[in-house]
């Protein structure tokens, strides 16, 4: 057989206590009031994101549907 080292591993654990989960609650109940206020702050950042994401979106809807369309003639 062969020879074993002498060292020992350690496990390590790691869990939440029950008095720090109020810092995920803390999070989730001011998280639509950051989104409103950051998006308020950042409307025209906000918009450059979100219109070209939109559109490209309901484009390929619309082609899609007009796929199903044309095949069902």
């Amino acid at each position: 057989m062969g020879k074993v080292s002498g060292y020992k591993l350690k496990e390590v654990v790691y869990t939440l206590s029950p008095f720090e989960h109020k810092i995920m609650t803390t999070f989730w109940s001011q998280f639509v009031y950051k989104t409103k206020k950051r998006i308020s702050e950042n409307w025209v950042n906000t918009l450059t994101l979100v219109c070209p994401v939109t559109g490209t979106y309901m484009y390929a809807n619309s082609v899609v549907e007009k796929e199903k369309h044309h095949h069902r003639m």
